[in-house]
């Protein structure tokens, strides 16, 4: 803190004491506002006839966001969730010593209510003429000088709540947020999937290949992992016969941050009975489209990061081999044997790990030379098995599984495939990474016995997905880090705290 900071909490300090001393309560709890500002100023923003604004009785409530004394007359402009306006306060009006005693005391970032009538300045602005006011908050700690942004990226991350005050942009960008989840879920139940909540606490991690948080329950005396994903728990759901389950969902995974990854992230995951990847395929690309039709006002054209983005259906579809050599530089028989793989490794300069199947390294080398590539939405299809370990395996081949991920602006925003349900094959996939595990991949499976005998009781055949909801609104808020889009990311630690 500055010391100039620090003047100014003391300041702010002592004109509360002589508030208290005066017996003005600080912070009150009997102000009820009975409109909000954008109502007002939607209502009668156009209003040019003074007879109606002075008949319109204003009680409303927000934060001092400026000041502007004249004397025996203040202005303040107010700031509610909704939007601002001005008041206007006279000495002669809300009477001589509460004006001076009170409001003349105020600071911008306090919390005021005001009744009183509308009228226009004369330069024209809608603004309330003040008959009452009351104090209902004092703030301590003043805002940045510059109250309309906030610059400083470290403090408007660990200080949300002071970004989402003097940035209305932060403020519309979670407004869209909510908007984006709240229309997904609406299409969700228009089409009878019904929202469940399962377990955030697993005794066992699973439902993806990542590496878990570990915690500890005392009173069971045994160690529990932050889920990664809640993949098994909805398969168990279709196995005990719900036919179409979703949720939206918190994950966690240990794994670093960067401008895609914060180690607490969103999802929504879906599971349906009686369909197929291909199917699914197109009801992301539906359900995906509606929702940027819904909430982007330049409709499925988006503008991210100065690259157009076109969301209109239908999106390209592409194998592994078919992106690499569409995108990443390959030739098709480089992507046709294990040799032809290694010398693309070579000519890229990338190691190649002699563990590593045909699979594992074509996976590789799609996430290198490829994957950044895929800015307009695609389907990337056929994954090899050996990286699709809950994956049913494809009729046709069965060196692949039937599974996509979809692309867009260069990032991986939905996962999707025929579910396995098999148990014996299943299990043997868990045996697999069970020695994955064994030889120190951190990330892979572990063995999980309940889920092979729900698997053992029928499950019938059923598609299912996630797709990553932070970035898709960073996408559709044209934000470049995924800390924008996430109320309190998760941050390093720092000097200052």
């Amino acid at each position: 803190m500055s010391k100039e900071d620090h003047s100014q909490i003391m300041v702010r300090k002592e004109k509360l004491a002589a508030m208290i001393q005066a017996g003005v309560p600080p912070y009150p709890n009997d102000f009820r506002p009975q409109q909000d500002l954008a109502t007002l100023g939607a209502r009668y923003g156009q209003e040019q006839d003074e007879s109606i604004l002075a008949a319109v009785s204003a009680v409303v409530a927000g934060r001092i966001i400026l000041l502007r004394h004249f004397g025996k007359l203040t202005f303040a402009t107010l700031r509610d969730a909704s939007a601002t306006m001005q008041v206007a306060v006279q000495r002669d009006e809300v009477g001589a010593e509460l004006y001076t005693t009170v409001f003349r005391k105020l600071d911008v970032g306090d919390w005021i209510g005001v009744e009183g009538f509308l009228f226009r300045t004369k330069t024209g602005e809608l603004t309330v003429r003040v008959q009452r006011f009351q104090l209902l908050a004092k703030a301590l700690r003043p805002l940045p000088e510059k109250w309309h942004g906030l610059e400083d990226i470290e403090t408007r991350y660990r200080q949300r709540y002071l970004d989402l005050i003097v940035n209305p942009d932060v403020r519309r960008l979670f407004t869209t947020r909510s908007r984006i989840i709240r229309q997904i879920r609406h299409i969700m139940e228009e089409h009878q999937f019904l929202e469940v909540e399962t377990p955030m606490m697993h005794p066992i991690p699973g439902g993806a290949v990542a590496r878990p948080f570990i915690t500890h329950h005392n009173a069971l005396d045994r160690e529990l992992y932050l889920r990664i994903a809640p993949e098994l728990y909805l398969k168990r759901l279709i196995v005990g016969g719900f036919e179409r389950v979703f949720e939206i969902n918190r994950n966690f995974r240990n794994e670093g941050l960067s401008t895609r990854h914060n180690p607490e992230f969103t999802m929504m995951e879906f599971y349906q009975a009686f369909t197929d990847y291909i199917e699914l395929m197109t009801f992301v690309e539906t359900l995906i489209a509606r929702v940027v039709a819904q909430v982007h006002p330049g409709g499925l054209v988006v503008t991210h990061q100065g690259r157009p983005i076109d969301f209109t259906p239908p999106w390209q579809r592409l194998t592994l081999q078919e992106a690499l050599v569409r995108h990443g530089g390959a030739t098709p028989n480089q992507v046709s044997s294990r040799a032809g793989l290694e010398e693309l490794a070579r000519q890229h300069s990338l190691a190649v790990n002699n563990n590593q199947d045909d699979g594992e390294l074509l996976l590789q080398l799609f996430e290198t030379l490829a994957e950044h590539q895929l800015v307009q939405p695609t389907f990337i299809k056929d994954y090899p098995i050996s990286v699709s370990p809950l994956s049913r395996r494809s009729s046709c081949n069965p060196q692949v599984a039937d599974r996509f991920e979809l692309f867009i602006g260069g990032w991986e925003i939905a996962n999707a495939f025929s579910e396995l349900n098999d148990p014996q094959d299943q299990a043997e996939r868990f045996r697999h990474q069970v020695r994955a595990k064994d030889a120190g991949n951190l990330e892979a499976m572990h063995f999980d016995d309940d889920y092979i005998r729900a698997l053992e009781y029928g499950m019938p055949p059923t598609g299912g997905a996630g797709i990553g909801i932070d970035r898709l609104v960073m996408l559709l808020t044209d934000s470049a880090a995924i800390r924008d889009v996430i109320l309190f990311p998760q941050m390093r630690s720092s000097s200052r705290e």
